[in-house]
């Protein structure tokens, strides 16, 4: 499998990198950076660590992209993942350095020249594709799938009731991409409170492993950890962007899933960064409106997933 990661590093992109890192048969060709949960620079610190701890420096290429929304100023969540997305550990800076070449180019260069082969995983707000996509178009069809964590399936936000972070902070590079005609599949914040928790004994098992990988799994996911806990009240941590990689790595972990109709609310006071889903109890538009247009399915929204197995594919990635 190849694969390029969209990611802004920090607390669980970390992990979605280990999962893709450590997979057998898996060939990350290229980390593309965006802006997002913390610093832009320190988003490319933690990929080159990352890399360095799973034993890969020097052999994947991380390349700068988009350091701010398309119409708006960055937006940090470090009261989540701490100032330096690491839970402030303090990792001293790796020896690789980010590579020339800007991320919304090297997308492009690198399905053009592959097309059918390379799946993209975007785990950051999406300017980096949407940019993409304005440079090349023709992406969308040469790229083998894109996976997408992001948005809510008619569920609660994390940002705002309406919104999920990395749409919420660019909901129009989302639409765009979401227009683009990308074979996609969305993993939302909703699925995450559904499937995507990893309880303390589980947390606890990991760390146990006494791993180079699983101390630093628990270093980093600290912070993440405490603000599920006191400002979520969970039983664990929450794992959007190691669960959408697990899903991009192996289908066979879904265990259901919708074709539906999607879009991305820009404008509204309320509703910005709203992720809109189809669902099978409402009515036809037409019926319901007449001036409405019916709009065919444009990506597939999983709905459940093997937790056992999300869990078991992190193990392996950390013994």
């Amino acid at each position: 499998m190849r694969l390029i990661i969209d990611t802004d590093t920090a607390g669980d992109d970390v992990f979605s990198l280990m999962l893709a890192l450590t997979r057998p048969g898996v060939n990350v060709e290229a980390i593309t950076i965006a802006h997002g949960n913390v610093g832009f620079a320190q988003h490319a610190e933690n990929a080159l660590t990352t890399l360095e701890v799973c034993g890969r420096a020097g052999e994947v290429p991380v390349h700068l992209g988009a350091t701010r929304p398309l119409t708006r100023a960055p937006l940090s969540a470090s009261y989540v993942f701490g100032a330096d997305g690491m839970s402030d550990s303090g990792f001293p800076p790796a020896a690789q350095r980010t590579a020339k070449g800007a991320a919304p180019e090297e997308i492009v260069r690198r399905i053009m020249a592959a097309p059918g082969e390379i799946t993209l995983i975007a785990q950051a707000p999406l300017t980096n594709l949407a940019l993409a996509v304005a440079l090349e178009p023709r992406i969308a069809q040469a790229c083998r799938h894109l996976w997408i964590m992001g948005g809510t399936d008619n569920g609660i936000g994390n940002v705002t009731p309406a919104a999920e972070y990395n749409f919420y902070v660019d909901p129009e590079a989302a639409k765009i991409v979401l227009a683009a005609g990308f074979d996609v599949s969305i993993v939302t914040w909703t699925l995450t409170l559904q499937d995507g928790l990893f309880t303390l004994d589980q947390l606890e098992e990991l760390e146990a492993l006494d791993t180079p990988k699983s101390l630093f799994f628990t270093a980093v996911n600290r912070t993440s950890l405490a603000f599920a806990q006191q400002t979520q009240g969970l039983g664990g941590s929450l794992h959007p962007d190691l669960l959408t990689c697990a899903l991009a790595l192996d289908e066979g972990l879904i265990r259901a899933a919708d074709r539906c109709v999607v879009d991305v609310e820009t404008q509204g006071e309320l509703s910005r960064g709203y992720l809109s889903v189809s669902h099978p109890i409402l009515p036809d538009v037409e019926l319901a409106d007449p001036d409405l247009v019916r709009k065919a399915p444009n990506a597939r929204v999983i709905k459940a997933v093997d937790r056992a197995g999300l869990f078991a594919a992190m193990r392996a990635a950390l013994a």
